[in-house]
């Protein structure tokens, strides 16, 4: 019954009519029905409205739940990235190539292109024999295959991981796929990254996360609505690399170790290059420019780094990649450096030249060059007294670490545009 037929019901009952029919003179009759007509229409009228209001809370509502579901399930913003550097699709699937990968760690934006490419089974096969194993790795594997792969969203996650990574962690990475202990990896125990993911993605929208124990890896992905898992049993360009075509290769923690390492060089190397334009040196100042891309420095933050280093560096000699090398192996040690120098900020000490070299050999093993660490300190020291500002110093080098991942508070219209402005301007 719907509302409004239970309220014309109620004020037609005939419990209010008995009353009306009380009257006795024909005059009254006549009033009692001119009364009961208007009644009707007014109680419907109220009827209608009543209804009404109710029908338009309930869709307010529905609203906003469907918001409040939407914020829930807001993408990451490493979802954000990967789909905006995919550039193929393969059964509803999005993956990256090689070169899309190496374009998203370097890159503010993705190359130009009119289309997400979508790949045919053919082409899935024949990316297989473009694909090297293990032992036929290098630093320049995803330069050779360019286009000729492909990396899927979790395998995507896995590698960012590894470029952030010390190599006193590479044992613990290493350990955390090696679910039974044999000092081994196979295909099964790598998927679990695809596990993983799948059961973030259901907690993430409030979906249950129980799933078959005896299941498959492949059984338990979900179809999500963006793209970045779906129910596949194609290999990858990591999977055929790590276990080969056949999948039965086991991975070995210094194949696996070396893996990391090659990954890492390939990364700076084409870093370096980006800035060094075929020289074996890069400027002072370009290489102040790579520490701070990533950061979220107003616009004439930045440019104060820069004029300072400007002002203070007298003798330019440039910057070789062996140093730069160092110095990026050290920024991956940043947690151990940090460590290093507790002593130094709860006393609320000021660090050296002589303190920053020995905490980082300390950190590494390896030394910075004296050139670098004047450099360093012409970045970071922020009055010219020869000690370094030590807390700007680690914020700003863990946003250069995590290449602009970390999690800041979303701005949004002239906050928005400054921000973007500002990037460019970094980025030229």
């Amino acid at each position: 019954m719907t509302i409004f037929n239970r309220i014309i019901r109620q004020i037609c009952s005939k419990k209010n009519l008995s009353q009306m029919r009380n009257l006795t003179s024909k005059t009254d009759m006549y009033k009692e029905n001119k009364l009961l007509k208007l009644t009707c229409v007014i109680g419907g009228t109220i009827a209608l409205y009543t209804a009404y209001r109710i029908k338009v809370n309930e869709v307010h509502a529905s609203q906003i739940k469907s918001e409040k579901d939407l914020r829930q399930v807001k993408l990451t913003s490493r979802e954000k990235r990967f789909i905006r550097f995919a550039s193929v699709e393969y059964n509803g699937q999005l993956y990256m190539t090689p070169k899309d990968f190496l374009e998203s760690v370097v890159e503010a934006e993705p190359r130009p292109r009119l289309k997400r490419k979508t790949l045919t089974d053919k082409e899935i096969e024949k990316m297989k024999e473009f694909t090297p194993p293990l032992n036929q790795g290098g630093s320049r594997l995803f330069r050779s295959l360019r286009d000729k792969g492909i990396i899927s969203y979790t395998e995507y996650l896995f590698l960012l991981s590894v470029l952030t990574k010390p190599q006193s962690g590479f044992r613990i990475a290493f350990n955390m796929f090696d679910t039974d202990g044999n000092q081994k990896v196979d295909k099964n125990e790598f998927l679990v990254m695809e596990k993983i993911f799948s059961h973030a993605w259901r907690g993430k929208r409030g979906l249950s996360t129980e799933t078959d124990k005896v299941a498959t890896i492949q059984d338990q992905y979900v179809d999500d609505e963006e793209g970045l898992q779906r129910r596949h049993f194609v290999d990858t360009t990591l999977s055929l690399h790590f276990f080969g075509p056949k999948g039965n290769n086991e991975l070995n923690f210094e194949s696996f170790r070396q893996f990391m390492l090659n990954l890492q060089m390939e990364v700076l190397e084409l870093e370096f290059s980006e800035f060094a334009k075929g020289l074996p040196t890069i400027s002072e100042v370009d290489f102040a420019k790579i520490l701070l891309r990533y950061t979220y420095l107003d616009t004439d933050e930045y440019d104060m780094y820069l004029d300072r280093l400007l002002d203070r560096i007298k003798e330019t000699k440039g910057i070789t990649f062996d140093e730069f090398h160092v110095f990026c192996l050290f920024l991956n040690n940043l947690e151990d450096f940090s460590i290093a120098m507790k002593m130094y900020t709860l006393a609320d000490h000021p660090i050296s030249k002589d303190e920053f070299h020995r905490a980082v050999k300390i950190c590494t093993g390896t030394s910075l060059s004296p050139h670098l660490i004047h450099t360093v300190f012409a970045i970071f020291d922020d009055d010219g007294d020869g000690l370094l500002s030590y807390r700007e110093f680690i914020a700003i080098m863990k946003d250069r670490l995590h290449r602009g991942f970390k999690s800041y508070p979303k701005n949004e219209g002239w906050e928005a545009f400054k921000i973007c402005v500002k990037q460019e301007m970094k980025a030229a």
